[in-house]
């Protein structure tokens, strides 16, 4: 089974994410059960590799809200997402499919590759929360689906940005500990751009 330590690609919904390890700065390991929701649906309660982590941003909600539901323009803000492509016209709504990759960085057991990522979006309410799942596959490295939850709260001087995911395949449950690792990394990283990127505008 192929290790993947230096994962840093926020697979989110499968992606999402970020490839490369920084440590979590304020990460927390989700329990079943304790989980949030969006219009009562979440990350997969039976999946060994999950992560939540959250953030407050001093912005607008608006803003913040677009930033992340305004899939095409990721490349503009997030430098692990290299393309970005919608696979349906008009607003980001439940049913919404987009495909986008990002790096995987060579291990001593996998070689380099791009993760091609295809997330459909699962439930929405617009600013409140989003869910979207989906495959990451590239050259020897798979998860077979990842869900990511995002839910957005106004608090005293911004938005506090909440985020789950969880990966689910043969490759990265055979090293529970680095995938969860991977996945923790890239949330953080996805986190930070989000905030820097919101931030900037406010």
């Amino acid at each position: 089974m192929p290790r993947i330590r230096p994962l840093s690609a926020v697979i989110p919904l499968a992606v999402a994410c970020v490839l490369g390890v920084a440590a979590p700065t304020h990460a927390q390991t989700a329990h079943p059960g304790t989980s949030s929701t969006c219009r009562g649906e979440g990350v997969d309660p039976a999946a060994l590799i999950r992560h939540r982590t959250d953030t407050v941003i001093k912005a607008p909600l608006s803003t913040v809200w677009k930033l992340q539901t305004d899939v095409e323009r990721w490349p503009a803000w997030q430098p692990p997402v290299l393309t970005m492509k919608r696979l349906d016209p008009g607003p980001l709504r439940k049913g919404s499919r987009f495909r986008w990759t990002t790096p995987a960085p060579a291990t001593p057991t996998t070689p380099g590759t791009t993760l091609n990522i295809t997330s459909t979006v699962r439930q929405l309410q617009r600013g409140s929360c989003i869910l979207w799942k989906g495959p990451a596959i590239g050259e020897g490295l798979r998860i077979d689906e990842g869900v990511h939850l995002w839910t957005f709260t106004k608090v005293k001087g911004g938005v506090r940005v909440h985020t789950e995911e969880t990966w689910t395949g043969a490759q990265v449950e055979a090293d529970v500990p680095t995938a969860t690792e991977a996945l923790g990394a890239g949330l953080e990283q996805w986190l930070r751009d989000l905030k820097a990127a919101a931030e900037a505008r406010a």
